[in-house]
């Protein structure tokens, strides 16, 4: 059976952007720009360029894009109003001065969607950024990097956009579509074998258990999950993971897991933990600490 985590539908995906770019619009916009009201009282049409200002690798196009009809539908009656042209493709690398993103339209509702393109584009770039980082130190060894569900709370979807853009991997979308048995439920259930065969009989999900130690790996093993995730280990221990994991499998002819690493993984040591001989390695700091990069909106009153 074939026991990878269901993917969540890309129409799916696109439609929780879609709502969080509605809240974007209704935090930001409400009844209307009064500035650009007051300034702008009739139809004009003008033009710019987003351009970056620091280097970074490009996540967010298509955002932009929808954010900008939804911008034009809702206060133009027209959602080719402001028309964004893609520069650069998501996952393309970009220096200093590069433009990423060119918009031509009305003046009022490229004026409204800036600072909410420019958030967007900050952020995404900058978690693509760093899952490159991340995925660059991890090549030629075959572990591949995961996101984790430290997200930004509602923003999860356009999280694992960037962690995709970047060349990471999507972990489990939410507690719905992959069980993974943690620290706290063993607490409160018991033995990594027990639980991993417990849930089984509940769900026909893949299913992943944490352990963190190489005697709680060995118990968890004789339930066959198809995921371990190895919590806190150093590169040292994973290794021995590994090769524990490999001797049991094979000498008892259990269906051997993916072992996935997890916990405080860094740019200094991901490439030892790489190294160490795992498939996978969750990093939470991709989406929790990548900060933002520095886009700008270059604009050209005088487009058209």
């Amino acid at each position: 059976m074939d026991k990878t985590p269901p993917a969540t539908p890309e129409w799916r995906q696109w439609e929780q952007v879609n709502r969080l770019l509605d809240l974007a619009i209704d935090e930001d916009v409400g009844t209307g720009d009064v500035t650009t009201q007051a300034l702008f009282p009739g139809s004009g049409q003008s033009g710019g360029r987003f351009r970056a200002r620091a280097p970074g690798i490009m996540a967010g196009g298509e955002v932009a894009r929808r954010l900008f009809a939804r911008l034009g539908e809702r206060y133009a009656g027209d959602a080719g109003a402001a028309r964004i042209g893609i520069l650069r493709q998501d996952g393309e690398r970009f220096s200093p001065g590069d433009d990423l993103l060119e918009i031509l339209g009305d003046t009022a509702i490229i004026l409204m969607g800036e600072r909410i393109a420019l958030n967007l584009l900050q952020r995404l770039c900058a978690v693509a950024s760093l899952t490159r980082r991340f995925v660059d130190l991890a090549a030629g060894t075959g572990a591949k990097i995961y996101d984790t569900r430290k997200t930004l709370p509602g923003h999860r979807a356009l999280d694992k956009l960037a962690v995709r853009a970047g060349g990471g991997h999507n972990h489990r979308q939410g507690l719905y579509d992959m069980v993974l048995i943690k620290d706290n439920h063993l607490a409160a259930f018991g033995g990594p074998a027990k639980a991993v065969r417990a849930a089984r009989k509940k769900t026909p999900l893949p299913v992943m258990v944490e352990v963190d130690s190489l005697e709680q790996l060995a118990e968890a093993l004789t339930a066959e999950p198809d995921y371990v995730l190895l919590d806190n280990m150093m590169p040292g221990t994973l290794a021995e993971a590994v090769e524990l994991t490999n001797r049991l499998c094979s000498g008892q002819g259990w269906r051997r897991p993916e072992l996935e690493a997890s916990g405080g993984i860094n740019l200094t040591t991901a490439a030892a933990v790489a190294g160490s001989g795992v498939e996978r390695i969750s990093v939470g700091a991709i989406t929790h600490g990548a900060g933002s990069i520095d886009i700008g909106l270059d604009f050209d009153p005088e487009a058209s």
